[in-house]
């Protein structure tokens, strides 16, 4: 895989054929013609076929954990040595580890999955300024779809280690506080690696939502921060003691 590649599903672009929207964009743009009556319908099979093809992929692959963060972390940071361990102390836990297969934190706990000896997931997404999977990845599925990506995320981990990032990383981690909160996943705990970076989160969540009635003291526990990848990870194997 070459910086120049273009993941499309299955599919990898090169050169002049790398396209300028992604298929998500082409999907929720608005349409000024009635020519989405003859498109939809058959977008609809081809969303189909990544669920299933999903769903085929990661049916047998038994316990494992997501791991978000940044894909601008670079190698030298903290964080990501902080991902490179809680990778490995989740395969030592008996985990596989998930991540966005992207690079940052997600290639930080992909290579400490890796490194272990365990199961290396990566779930990939059509961006345009992201190309192909890591290279700690051992088993790796593209997709087109945003909604169906996370369909998989929430679907096969039993819970979430989420270290520094961006939007997309309090994306993946407000996703999940919000299925948790309607009971629409249930034990699915929910680790914040990195007490500095997650800290002004929390004081807003609990100072501005929580004194405001916005939500639930037990909300707001939903949400355990450390700074140990030891720790993060006793948290997620205690959350699934009987």
């Amino acid at each position: 895989m070459t910086d120049e590649d273009y993941q499309r599903g299955a599919t990898t672009l090169r050169g002049k054929l790398v396209p300028r929207t992604t298929t998500d964009q082409r999907l929720l743009d608005e349409h000024t013609d009635a020519d989405w009556l003859h498109t939809d319908p058959w977008r609809v099979l081809r969303i189909q076929a990544e669920f299933v093809e999903g769903f085929g992929a990661l049916a047998e692959l038994g316990p494992a954990v997501a791991v978000f963060g940044s894909a601008r972390l670079t190698s030298d940071s903290e964080h990501y040595a902080r991902g490179v361990e809680v990778g490995r102390r989740l395969v030592e836990a008996g985990y596989a580890v998930i991540t966005g297969g992207g690079p940052g934190a997600m290639e930080a706990a992909n290579k400490g999955a890796r490194e272990a000896g365990g199961t290396s997931v990566g779930l990939g997404i059509e961006l345009p300024f992201e190309t192909g999977l890591n290279r700690y990845v051992d088993l790796g599925v593209n997709f087109r779809y945003f909604f169906v990506r996370k369909t998989m995320f929430v679907k096969y981990s039993q819970g979430y280690v989420v270290l520094p990032g961006g939007f997309g990383t309090l994306d993946e981690l407000f996703e999940a506080v919000t299925l948790a909160q309607t009971q629409k996943v249930t034990s699915f705990p929910l680790v914040l690696l990195g007490r500095d970076f997650w800290t002004p989160m929390l004081d807003f969540v609990r100072g501005t939502l929580l004194g405001e009635g916005m939500i639930s003291e037990r909300d707001v526990e939903r949400l355990q921060v450390v700074d140990d990848p030891e720790e993060a990870v006793r948290l997620v194997v205690e959350a699934r003691l009987p």
